[in-house]
């Protein structure tokens, strides 16, 4: 493997279609599409300012480096990637890639970061700011994960999701056979129109949680008082442990709680419209 160290390129394509490089304190400048259509690169310690550094590159591993804002679109159309140890100021990370690994990231403009990915395996990642980060991706392990973007996890399919914060709005909608374990989801509109969503000893806040959801399962879940109109137009399997606010129409299956608010059932709900509610006895 050829070792290029200390020192900087600019301009379009400077390194394209190279193979087996060891880049290590280098700064891709100002241009295009530095290491473009390449194979088996290592980069440590280097520093991206150019627009679309990675693109069809296949087999790499990115650590200590810095993304700065102008290395937007920085890694798209690649596969097997292991990112550690790095910081991004730049939009619009990782799009139609697959094989990746992540882990002690920080996304400081997560504005849809990784869109149609897939086998995505995540180990403690910051994402701050942005919208709709994994959009249509799907086969996604996560262990820890702090997030304040806004629509995370839009139409995702096959992920698992354990030790994660996340704050939002409209988060995990139209999902399909989600798995999220000891986590606290924070924001409105949580799982809206999702299938098979599974929390696990989750903490949920924010207004009409989880409804227009199939097959909803929640296992020993808290909620806050600011959860009223939840599950509405649902079918569930719910254990609550303490209060839950308000409940209103759930198609069916069985709710149970320490302590109840309120249930709303009026003449809007949908059948088959059997759905049991109880407190704990």
């Amino acid at each position: 493997m050829e070792l290029i160290k200390d020192t900087s390129f600019s301009g379009e394509r400077p390194l394209f279609a190279s193979h087996d490089l060891h880049l290590d304190n280098v700064t891709i400048l100002e241009g295009e599409s530095a290491i473009k259509k390449c194979s088996n690169i290592i980069a440590t310690n280097c520093r991206f300012e150019g627009n679309y550094p990675f693109w069809h590159v296949h087999g790499f591993t990115i650590d200590k480096c810095y993304f700065a804002v102008g290395g937007r679109s920085a890694l798209w159309y690649s596969d097997s990637l292991k990112m550690t140890d790095t910081v991004i100021d730049a939009p619009k990370m990782f799009r139609e890639m697959f094989d990746i690994e992540i882990d002690n990231v920080v996304m400081n403009d997560a504005d849809e970061v990784f869109w149609r990915c897939h086998d995505i395996r995540i180990r403690n990642l910051k994402l701050h700011g942005g919208t709709y980060p994994f959009m249509f991706s799907e086969g996604i392990y996560v262990d820890g994960l702090e997030s304040d973007s806004k629509y995370v996890f839009q139409y995702v399919r096959n992920a698992e999701i354990h030790n994660a914060k996340i704050t939002t709005k409209d988060a995990f909608w139209e999902v399909e056979n989600v798995t999220i374990y000891d986590s606290e989801l924070n924001g409105e509109y949580l799982g809206w129109h999702s299938r098979n969503l599974r929390l696990v000893n989750c903490h949920i806040s924010g207004e009409q949680p989880l409804c227009h959801a199939r097959d909803l399962v929640l296992e020993n879940c808290t909620f806050d008082p600011s959860c009223d109109r939840a599950f509405e137009y649902s079918t569930l399997r719910a254990d609550i442990r303490g209060s839950i606010t308000n409940i209103k129409n759930p198609t069916s299956g069985h709710i149970v709680a320490d302590s109840i608010g309120s249930v709303t059932i009026d003449a809007n709900i949908e059948l088959p419209a059997d759905c049991v509610i109880e407190q704990r006895k």
